[in-house]
């Protein structure tokens, strides 16, 4: 009795299902018509769907085909250009006019610029700097290019005043315009003073400490000292 009973119970549940909210997400939209949400769905969304389908073999093949190379797409590498050198700046009324008095009455002097430092120089001046200059060797030629001051017995000609330094901006010189002179000097070699030996101590320490100091310095000649004139500077024969 009772195993008919429970089958009997089996046979009911089967037919009845249970409710809506009981079921899975799954299932829940598996119950609406397919019809419904074709029609729900606007026009536009259904072409773009279309359009943004993905490739079919065949395309991705033609579109490889019809493709440009990679090469014709890479720009090529300009060629050098050469462009021409700067016009030189013309020379003021007043050295045009002065110059060649200059130069006519040798010999001269020049305040010629070391690495920030002036020294005045004729011909023939031994020059010795007080530090040791780098990547020089013993017969080497420098061209001392920047000069305050180009003279002889009665003219001088000198360069525009320099600009202190403030606290906006660096201290600024000026230098005379390197094609109006030639400066060359002629490397000899280096020197080193004897080795110095100075003790160093202070108030109530029986420290003393000692240091060693032993400078080299660079000697040059001044060889040519030379003023052009105005046609050599125009380049004008």
């Amino acid at each position: 009795m009772l195993a008919q009973s429970f089958r009997r119970s089996l046979l009911e549940t089967r037919g009845v299902l249970p409710p809506t909210f009981l079921l899975p997400f799954s299932a829940r939209l598996s119950t609406v018509p397919s019809a419904a949400e074709q029609s729900s769905i606007p026009e536009s969304l259904v072409n773009s769907k279309t359009n943004t389908s993905l490739p079919t073999k065949d395309s991705r093949t033609t579109s490889r085909i019809t493709s440009p190379p990679i090469q014709s797409t890479l720009k090529s590498p300009n060629p050098a250009i050469t462009q021409p050198p700067p016009f030189p700046t013309p020379l003021p009324e007043t050295v045009k006019t002065l110059l060649p008095l200059l130069s006519s009455q040798p010999p001269y002097y020049l305040t010629a610029h070391i690495h920030g430092r002036p020294y005045l120089l004729t011909a023939g001046d031994t020059l010795r700097l007080p530090f040791r200059m780098s990547n020089v060797q013993p017969g080497d030629t420098l061209r001392l290019n920047r000069a305050t001051h180009i003279g002889s017995r009665d003219y001088t000609l000198s360069a525009p005043a320099a600009i202190k330094g403030t606290r906006d901006g660096p201290k600024k010189t000026f230098y005379l315009d390197e094609r109006l002179f030639i400066c060359r000097a002629t490397v000899l070699g280096t020197e080193s003073e004897p080795m110095r030996v100075k003790e160093k101590t202070k108030r109530r320490m029986r420290h003393i400490r000692k240091v060693k100091s032993k400078h080299r310095f660079t000697v040059l000649r001044i060889t040519e000292l030379d003023v052009k004139s105005v046609g050599d500077v125009e380049g004008k024969e």
